[in-house]
């Protein structure tokens, strides 16, 4: 059956946008060389990372949409989107295999007047080079001429409910001025703003600037916290005061690490290494082993060893009130405190099992009986279900990361 829209990868990134195509009454279907998320997804059930509930997947089954594992539907449509992962690789540079295997799905069966778009985080040029050439050779159709190719960066915030598709300007970057209008004719109908970039390049550039962005920025006010714990000074009241100014000033939080999709990027292949985003990384992946050594510093100063203690962590996913765990770093923190010898176990209400080097974590039923029987509690995501006035009450000992406890009920980051 014919479909206006393709979106392949069925993702974080890419159930999104098929959500919001499925909502404007875009005939849709999602394509995923793996057969797991696409049964999932026909079941309606929601994906592990929930980044849509099941509720709303069943709300875009009734609406038309249709996940699929056949390639030869990829023929049938208008526009196709590749939302394709692109983690990190060994070398701290994106992987671009499931990229290369998304393109080279829909090469065998593109047709003339297609639009194809990216939204997947990839280094400057992918889109002229890589993308363009695996579409061309594995279609015989040539880019901007017999089809339109174009970019996108994914912007997208998991469970924002400010920050919707509609009222996110979408980055549109084109091989050619035709290509850059044809992908604004379609994301035209899915929100409220497009912005023109000059090509593709800069267009993937802008996702680079943005996620390393909230990186180096993240890992400055980490650096503070660490400063500021050593001075005595309330990081969290210098950032209330601070983010009064009205311009010159984002406000960013300082937490236990940087979880997430958006990795950043301090190499782009062969060109030079970005050293303030190297230097971001090294701070924002040490904050985990200084959450464990404020740990251990507050267990001592309260006649207690490390070693045989019992630990409670609270909240163990990236982002408040989600499932989703990617990057998070509850298991770093969690492998610490088990080499030092503690008892760890968990509280999430987002999450129903977690293991740590292959063994499951004990899960506390009861938040309060946890928090009073454990030697420290740790906050590491504050979901909205967490009465923290009440906890700092019943906790032994309560550090609190995320700064979200009153003032004076318990030690801060």
């Amino acid at each position: 059956m014919p479909a206006d829209l393709a979106v392949i990868g069925l993702g974080h990134h890419g159930l999104p946008l098929a959500q919001a195509a499925t909502a404007a009454g875009i005939d849709t279907i999602g394509y995923d060389t793996d057969p797991h998320p696409a049964a999932e997804l026909a079941a309606g059930r929601s994906p592990v990372d929930g980044s849509l509930t099941a509720s709303e997947i069943r709300r875009m089954l009734s609406g038309g949409f249709r996940p699929t594992t056949d390639s030869a539907e990829l023929g049938r449509v208008r526009t196709a989107v590749l939302c394709a992962p692109t983690p990190l690789g060994p070398d701290r540079t994106l992987d671009l295999t499931a990229v290369t295997d998304a393109a080279r799905a829909l090469a065998a069966r593109l047709r003339p007047h297609t639009t194809v778009l990216l939204e997947s985080p990839v280094p400057p040029g992918t889109t002229e080079g890589l993308l363009r050439e695996t579409l061309e050779a594995g279609s015989g159709l040539r880019a901007g001429r017999d089809f339109h190719l174009a970019y996108s960066p994914g912007r997208l915030d998991p469970g924002s409910r400010t920050h919707g598709y509609a009222g996110t300007p979408k980055v549109i970057g084109g091989l050619t001025p035709a290509c850059t209008e044809s992908a604004a004719a379609f994301y035209g109908r899915l929100t409220d703003k497009v912005v023109r970039a000059r090509g593709p390049r800069e267009a993937e550039t802008v996702k680079l600037l943005e996620t390393n962005f909230r990186h180096v920025n993240i890992a400055l006010v980490n650096e503070m916290a660490v400063l500021c714990h050593e001075l005595g000074v309330d990081l969290w009241d210098v950032i209330r005061c601070a983010e009064t100014k009205p311009f010159g000033f984002q406000a960013f939080r300082p937490g236990p690490g940087v979880g997430g999709h958006g990795v950043p990027v301090d190499t782009i292949g062969a060109h030079r290494p970005l050293r303030l985003v190297e230097l971001a990384g090294q701070v924002n992946e040490r904050m985990p082993q200084y959450v464990v050594q404020r740990a251990a510093t507050l267990l001592n100063e309260h006649g207690k060893s490390a070693r045989g203690a019992r630990i409670l962590l609270l909240g163990i996913t990236y982002k408040p009130d989600l499932p989703d765990r990617q990057g998070s770093p509850a298991d770093e923190i969690a492998r610490r405190l088990m080499d030092l010898g503690a008892a760890v176990s968990y509280h999430d209400p987002h999450v129903s099992d977690w293991r740590v080097r292959e063994l499951p974590v004990p899960r506390a039923d009861s938040l309060y009986e946890a928090a009073a029987h454990a030697d420290l509690t740790i906050l590491l995501q504050h979901h909205r279900t967490y009465d923290l006035q009440g906890l700092s009450v019943k906790a032994q000992l309560l550090l609190d990361t995320r700064g979200a406890t009153p003032a004076g009920a318990a030690h801060r980051l």
